[in-house]
């Protein structure tokens, strides 16, 4: 996890940032980094929030961008699915998208193996959660005083792009974060930042006609 730690701070300080100078006031920012954990949902949401968007976009906009820790959870059920309830939703609070890369390396069989599983896990979550806590936090009570000309907005799409490029690890999913660049792009003059969920519906829609029509090389075995 170190060699990710400092995108992910660097995403997080410019989060922080930015729900401050969007209009949230110091509680709500807080309150809003650590119960919603969920760094791209936070930067799509807060336009909205200062536009006034509606509620139902709101939530809609943030479901979208959170739907691939539904194919996470799916996956990470192989592993934890035995854990009380209780277990698995703490477990789920604290996932996050590179947790997930970095475990299914680790683990690629899909076997249950607790004494090594669940430390791997928290060790992984316990350091992330901290390299975004604790920039988001700095960020939002230092925001009065970063000016705005830093350009701290470039410097979080940088660390998105940073991000990014460590998930895009085959084919499928270079041609699947294209199409929904060329979306987001192609669909920017949408009100209320509807671009951002047609790139995402347009992203999932092609990742899953490519698993229709090559299906991956393990997939294909399980299948014969």
């Amino acid at each position: 996890m170190l060699g990710i730690t400092l995108g992910i701070s660097a995403w997080g300080l410019v989060t922080g940032v930015a729900m401050v100078k969007s209009g949230l006031s110091l509680w709500l920012a807080l309150l809003m980094s650590l119960i919603v954990f969920a760094g791209s949902s936070q930067l799509a949401a807060l336009p909205l929030i200062a536009g006034g968007a509606p509620l139902w976009v709101l939530w809609a906009t943030a479901f979208c961008v959170n739907l691939r820790f539904v194919i996470f959870s799916a996956q990470w059920r192989l592993y934890f699915g035995h854990l009380p309830r209780w277990q698995r939703l703490t477990l789920s609070y604290f996932a996050a998208d590179l947790n997930y890369v970095a475990f299914m390396r680790r683990f690629p069989d899909p076997r249950v193996e607790p004494e090594a599983q669940l430390p791997y896990y928290w060790g992984g979550v316990a350091l992330n959660w901290c390299a975004w806590q604790l920039p988001s936090i700095a960020g939002i009570l230092l925001a009065d005083r970063v000016p705005t000309e830093w350009g701290l907005g470039f410097a979080g799409v940088l660390a998105l792009l940073g991000l990014t490029y460590s998930l895009l690890s085959s084919g499928k999913s270079w041609i699947s974060a294209g199409v929904a660049g060329c979306a987001a792009v192609a669909a920017y003059a949408l009100p209320l930042r509807l671009n951002i969920v047609v790139a995402i519906a347009a992203a999932v829609a092609i990742g899953l006609l490519l698993d229709h029509w090559k299906p991956d090389a393990a997939k294909a075995e399980v299948r014969a």
